[in-house]
This record gives structure tokens, C-alpha cells and sequence, in this order.
């Protein structure tokens, strides 16, 4: 079921007070994380809904603990700790913050999920284009958005060990596979869809089924 909400971080800084005890010195670690997730919220993770948190370590320090998080600064994201310790390597946030979002938002359109030096991409590219589909094209390698997105939505259609490659392929919201796959739905009749600007390709395609765990 898609989740509506914007993901959750949420960051522990070295501040705060218990009892007795209260922490005055500043944690420069603690405001580099800051601002690195604030840059990342709008260039890598643009338009994707998060809520951030900003909590003080010391006066909460159990809530992090149980989730394995006790040194600041802890990055969390839907309670899952991903850093902590030092400042926040940014790629741990974007590939954490996009791995839950693609898993809970549903695919619109058409995506092509490939690399420039994949032949098998570059037949998946024809396939669609000699179809008449209007498609997106996502390159892995250059975009790590791209990667990360790829990753999360395949992962639920695949067995645990089966290994991931390009390109993979979604038409009209339903995943499809690879080239190969792609080539057996194209070669039926197509009709186009004039009012999206795309080609439904619903009617008499096999559809993918996720691998039951």
C-alpha cells in the first residue's frame, strides 16, 4: 500500500540535558550533518515528501539507543539508523531517504532504467521508439537518484539472489523486465493512447509477478 506521508529522518545532535548533567560544548560534526542533509533535501532528494527532526541527544538518549544509535551525531531514517558518530556521508542519506520512497509511491508512466554502454539498452530504447511509446529514460551510472530508485522498485520482482541488471523496464506503471521481455510485449498490437500521449499496453501482456518470500 503506498504510503502518502513524507519519510521520516530524523537527527540526534550532541546537545541537551539530563538531570543534573548538561552538554555545553558545540559539536561541530553535529552541524556539518545538518547542513549536509538539509543541502541534500533540495538537490538529490528533490521532490521526494520528508519530515526532518531535529532532536537533542542528551535529553532523549534512550529513544536512539533502542534502534542501536549512542553517538552523535545519529541519522535516522524511518527509525532505522544509518550514520552516527561522524559527519554524515550524504549518499548514506539519499540511497536510505530514496530506497523507502520507491518502495511506498507506485511507478507512473513509462521508465527505461539503463547505461549508455548496454547494447540491451539500446534495443530497449528502439523497441519502445519503433512503438511509438513515449518513455523516460533514467541513466544508472551518471544519476545516482536513478540507481537507487532501480534498486528499491526491481528488488520486490526478483529472487533474493538473483542479480540486478540493466536495462529494466516499466510500461504504463507495470514492471516488465529486460529487453527480451519488452520485445514480446511490442511485437503484439498496440494501440495508441492519444489522450496520455503513450501506448497502453495492458491488454494481453503478461504481467510480472513478485517473487513470494
Amino acid at each position: 500500500m503506498a504510503d502518502n506521508s513524507g519519510v521520516k529522518v530524523t537527527m540526534y545532535r550532541w546537545a541537551g540535558s539530563w538531570g543534573p548533567f548538561q552538554i555545553k560544548v558545540p559539536c561541530g560534526e553535529c552541524a556539518l550533518t545538518q547542513d549536509v542533509i538539509q543541502d541534500a533535501l533540495v538537490n538529490e532528494l528533490e521532490g521526494i515528501p520528508v519530515e526532518l527532526e531535529i532532536r537533542e541527544w542528551l535529553s532523549e538518549w534512550w529513544r536512539p539507543l533502542l534502534r542501536g544509535g549512542w553517538h552523535a551525531p545519529i541519522v535516522m531514517v524511518e527509525g532505522k539508523v544509518i550514520s552516527q558518530g561522524r559527519a554524515l556521508n550524504r549518499g548514506l542519506l539519499t540511497q536510505a531517504v530514496i530506497e523507502h520512497h520507491a518502495l511506498n509511491t507506485p511507478v507512473e508512466g513509462n521508465h527505461l532504467f539503463g547505461k549508455e554502454s548496454c547494447p540491451h539498452c539500446k534495443r530497449g530504447k528502439k523497441y519502445l521508439e519503433d512503438a511509438g511509446i513515449d518513455y523516460s529514460y533514467h541513466n544508472v551510472v551518471r544519476d545516482p537518484r536513478a540507481l537507487y530508485e532501480m534498486l528499491a522498485r526491481v528488488k520486490p520482482f526478483i529472487a533474493a539472489k538473483t542479480p540486478i541488471t540493466v536495462p529494466q523496464i516499466w510500461i504504463d506503471g507495470d514492471y516488465v523486465g529486460g529487453a527480451d521481455q519488452l520485445g514480446e510485449i511490442v511485437r503484439q498490437k498496440v494501440e495508441p493512447n492519444t489522450e496520455r500521449g503513450q501506448c497502453s499496453l495492458s491488454p494481453g501482456r503478461s504481467s510480472a509477478r513478485k517473487v513470494e518470500d
